[in-house]
């Protein structure tokens, strides 16, 4: 099936890239420095308005560096895609693949397709759970270089709310002055391709063997096993 679109908009984790990378290598990066990070640099804005929003979802004004500590491993454990979470995360992961210690994964079919696509003059979007600073940062230090300059805009769960409310996809098709016909979304997770479907958007579930929503099946959504499977055409083709 074409999908003639002015834009298409990325989920990352399951989709354009392994969610056991992120486990396997992230998350335990993460946990590991946590703690440094609360008690050193507090004070930092992102830092600050993440500890106020984890003392909020906790209903504990007053709650330490350990008991935040705490939470955020908890979180962690219960894979919860709360933003002080992926906010925390972010600060790391950026610094982490700026000094050369982490490198992102991508699907061997994914970049080719990002670049077919943007030379149609589709232009693309990240939407995901984790940060703006950590889309960044993936995409900024991936195996085959700096793939910030294919992406027109970022979007998390704090600039444009939860992926599983309709709500939010209204929300960036607003924002990027794109009409919801004109919007291609791209992920593994039904519960987020039923919202973008419910907003007015075009949407392809990615289906790969070994992800952890391959068994969910396709929900009613057109499906895809590669990006290869997805052909693109700028909206004026």
């Amino acid at each position: 099936m074409s999908h003639a679109v002015e834009a298409v908009v990325l989920d990352i984790e399951g989709t354009t890239s392994a969610t056991g990378f992120v486990v396997d290598v992230l998350y335990p990066y993460a946990r590991e420095r946590f703690g440094v990070l609360l008690a050193e640099r507090a004070g930092e804005p992102a830092v600050a308005r993440a500890l106020a929003q984890v003392r909020t979802e906790l209903g504990e004004p007053d709650a330490g560096p350990a008991r935040i500590e705490q939470t955020l491993n908890a979180w962690l454990d219960e894979d919860r895609k709360a933003t002080p979470l992926k906010t925390l995360q972010g600060v790391l992961w950026a610094e982490g693949f700026a000094r050369g210690e982490l490198v992102s994964h991508f699907f061997a079919d994914v970049v080719p397709a990002l670049r077919r696509w943007r030379a149609q003059g589709v232009r693309l979007y990240v939407y995901s759970s984790g940060s703006v600073a950590a889309q960044r940062a993936w995409f900024g230090h991936s195996p085959e270089g700096d793939l910030r300059e294919l992406v027109t805009g970022w979007y998390d769960t704090e600039n444009a709310g939860p992926k599983h409310l309709a709500g939010s996809f209204r929300a960036i098709a607003a924002d990027t002055g794109i009409a919801p016909e004109r919007l291609l979304f791209l992920s593994d997770r039904g519960s987020e391709l039923d919202a973008a479907r419910a907003a007015g958007w075009r949407v392809v579930g990615v289906r790969r063997p070994g992800e952890p929503y391959y068994e969910e099946g396709s929900r009613g959504h057109v499906r895809a096993g590669t990006f290869e499977d997805i052909e693109v055409v700028g909206s004026g083709a």
